[in-house]
């Protein structure tokens, strides 16, 4: 899954909002396959990535949330030293900006990375994606 799209959420931080976003998805048979949420000046963002992208719109939408998409890169990297200074290193010389980036890793199966770029077809063309 190269190119994906991830939705994003606008919500207020404070406790038990990603509780219930969670609960919603949950309730609706929607699996979170990746998960990014920070903080800026009292306002949460959340960028996900799901196994069933419009039954998760749909859900939340249900629930009275705002969902925003996005388009991402989803790479999936040997876990070792070096290999994400490759994928930036590759994009800065393309000049293709990474706005964002989360990631998990695991010892036996590698590591999968979520990049959001200014161009993604093109930064997927230029990683084999």
């Amino acid at each position: 899954m190269p190119k994906a799209t991830h939705l994003v959420l606008n919500l207020e931080s404070k406790p038990g909002v990603l509780a219930k976003i969670c609960r919603v998805l949950a309730s609706a048979g929607v699996n979170i396959t990746a998960l990014y949420a920070a903080e800026t000046a009292g306002r949460g963002k959340i960028r996900m990535l799901v196994s069933d992208r419009a039954g998760a719109r749909g859900a939340l939408e249900a629930a009275k949330y705002r969902v925003a998409e996005e388009p991402v890169l989803v790479l999936t990297l040997e876990n070792r030293p070096g290999m994400m200074a490759e994928v930036a290193e590759k994009l800065a010389q393309a000049k293709i900006n990474i706005k964002f980036v989360y990631s998990t890793a695991a010892a036996q199966t590698g590591a999968t990375v979520v990049l959001a770029v200014s161009n993604v077809d093109k930064a997927a063309a230029l990683l084999g994606a």
